[in-house]
């Protein structure tokens, strides 16, 4: 029975990722218009925004910050603060345009209420 779960798990993953690598193989962010890059995991949400030609990260944001300690995790409120505040944080660096790479996850729940809420706050994507 664990081995099931276990190749079930793992098969999840291989879905992911293939999903993930035909995303990538479209998109590109450059420093005019940086690829706004989500990680999910159980406890936390992750963006951050990429400059691909350079390799750089620009600006980053995540509910492992302390400004998410007690208040939101890994569930749609922390997505859209994480969403919220990594547009800010890329207005204050005179970034409007993103591109973006859900990173092979589903555009539902946690990072459809991230994509809103940086739309929301002057991110164009």
């Amino acid at each position: 029975m664990a081995t099931k779960v276990r190749n079930a798990t793992s098969q999840k993953k291989v879905v992911r990722f293939k999903r993930k690598l035909r995303i990538r193989s479209r998109l590109e962010g450059s420093a005019e218009r940086p690829r706004l890059s989500v990680f999910r995991s159980n406890q936390h949400i992750y963006a951050q925004l990429i400059d691909d030609v350079k390799g750089r990260t620009l600006v980053a944001a995540s509910t492992a910050e302390e400004e998410f300690k007690g208040d939101a995790g890994a569930n749609i409120e922390g997505a859209k603060g994480v969403g919220s505040l990594v547009a800010k944080r890329a207005i204050a660096k005179n970034i409007t345009q993103v591109v973006f790479d859900r990173s092979g996850y589903l555009y539902h729940g946690r990072i459809k209420a991230l994509a809103d809420a940086a739309r929301e706050t002057g991110l164009k994507f």
